[in-house]
């Protein structure tokens, strides 16, 4: 991968993944905010556990996912991180959080953004062969 393409996946990244972690352990402390204030009554009432319950499962989601990216599974967390952070998006904006809602749809894509260029870094580590690409089709023909 082009250095200036290395650069933007090393800081998106470490951006992702740290916020997933720290985000996640701070739903066990609560010294960024109070999260549980954040939790849509439509989507509580929905709960089989109670909010503050709740929110330390997602804690502990958000620190996995956030450890997979640091550690190297950055496809498949950047993935799992854009998903996750579009339904907490959903949820925001049912609470009527419209402001940060619209700030983790842009974190979905920079998550997003990470898992393609994963995919872009590791294809370029791939083998050389002797393929070429049928475009019209996608797929790759061995010759």
């Amino acid at each position: 991968m082009d250095n200036k393409l290395n650069a933007s996946w090393v800081a998106l990244r470490y951006g992702v993944g740290l916020t997933a972690t720290l985000a996640g352990l701070d739903k066990f402390f609560n010294l960024l905010t109070d999260w549980t204030a954040y939790v849509s009554p439509i989507v509580a009432g929905l709960l089989p556990v109670s909010v503050g319950t709740f929110m330390g499962i997602v804690g502990a989601i958000e620190m996995a996912v956030g450890t997979m990216i640091l550690i190297g599974w950055a496809r498949a967390g950047g993935y799992v991180a854009a998903a996750w952070l579009v339904g907490v998006a959903v949820n925001l904006a049912i609470a009527g959080f419209f402001d940060i809602a619209v700030r983790d749809v842009v974190m979905a894509i920079a998550a997003f953004t990470l898992a393609r260029l994963a995919e872009i870094r590791a294809e370029g580590t791939q083998p050389a062969t002797n393929s070429i690409v049928d475009r019209s089709h996608g797929r790759t023909v061995l010759t």
